[in-house]
C-alpha cells in the first residue's frame, strides 16, 4: 500500500464529500435575510427561523470538519446525514408544487432533484457513519470492473456470507468465503 491510497484517496473522497456544507453556512451567514426567509418557508413557526439558521450553520461548519479530520467523524456523519434528511424534508418538498409534470422549467423537479441530493448525501455519509473503510486504491485501479465493493466492513464487525464472485482468470463462477 502507498501513502495516495491510505492516505491521500480517503482524504480526498472526504472533502468531496462534505465541500459544500461549509460554503452553504457561509451564503447563510452572508445572505442571512435570504436564508431567513427560506427558513421561514417551512411549517415550522416563524419564530424558529433564526434559530434553525444558528443551528444549521453550526452543522454544517463543525461536522464537515470532524468528517475530514477524523475527529469524531462517524458521529459528525450521522449528524449531518440527519440535517440532510431534515432539510431534505422541510426544504425540497417537490409533492407540494403542481408543475412537476409540465416541459420546461419547474419548481417541483427542481426541488425533486434536490431532495434526490440530499439523499445521495445521506448514503456516502452513512457509510461513514457506519464505519466502512476504503478498499486500497491500488486495488480498486488494478480491478476496476471487479464487483467487490469499494468498501469493506471495520475488522470488529462479523464476516459477511459467502458470496458469488467471478474469477476473470479462469472464466468461473465460485463460493468464496470472505
Amino acid at each position: 500500500m502507498t501513502w495516495l491510497s491510505v492516505d491521500l484517496v480517503p482524504l480526498l473522497i472526504r472533502i468531496c464529500l462534505v465541500i459544500l456544507f461549509p460554503f452553504s453556512a457561509l451564503d447563510k451567514i452572508f445572505d442571512w435575510q435570504g436564508a431567513l426567509k427560506q427558513a421561514k418557508s417551512s411549517f415550522l413557526p416563524n419564530a424558529s427561523a433564526p434559530w434553525l439558521l444558528v443551528a444549521a450553520i453550526i452543522v454544517e461548519l463543525a461536522a464537515p470538519f470532524c468528517i475530514v479530520l477524523r475527529w469524531h467523524d462517524q458521529l459528525a456523519a450521522f449528524v449531518l446525514a440527519g440535517f440532510c434528511v431534515v432539510s431534505a424534508l422541510l426544504y425540497h418538498n417537490f409533492w407540494n408544487y403542481p408543475d412537476f409534470w409540465i416541459r420546461g422549467e419547474s419548481k417541483a423537479r427542481s426541488h425533486f432533484w434536490d431532495f434526490l441530493k440530499n439523499f445521495g448525501l445521506v448514503g456516502g455519509l452513512l457509510l461513514i457513519a457506519c464505519g466502512a473503510t476504503l478498499a486500497p486504491a491500488d486495488k480498486v485501479a488494478s480491478q476496476p470492473l471487479s464487483s467487490a465493493p469499494v468498501y469493506s466492513r471495520s475488522a470488529s464487525a462479523a464476516p459477511p456470507a459467502p458470496s458469488q464472485a467471478f474469477d476473470p482468470s479462469n472464466e468461473k463462477v465460485s463460493v468464496n468465503e470472505q
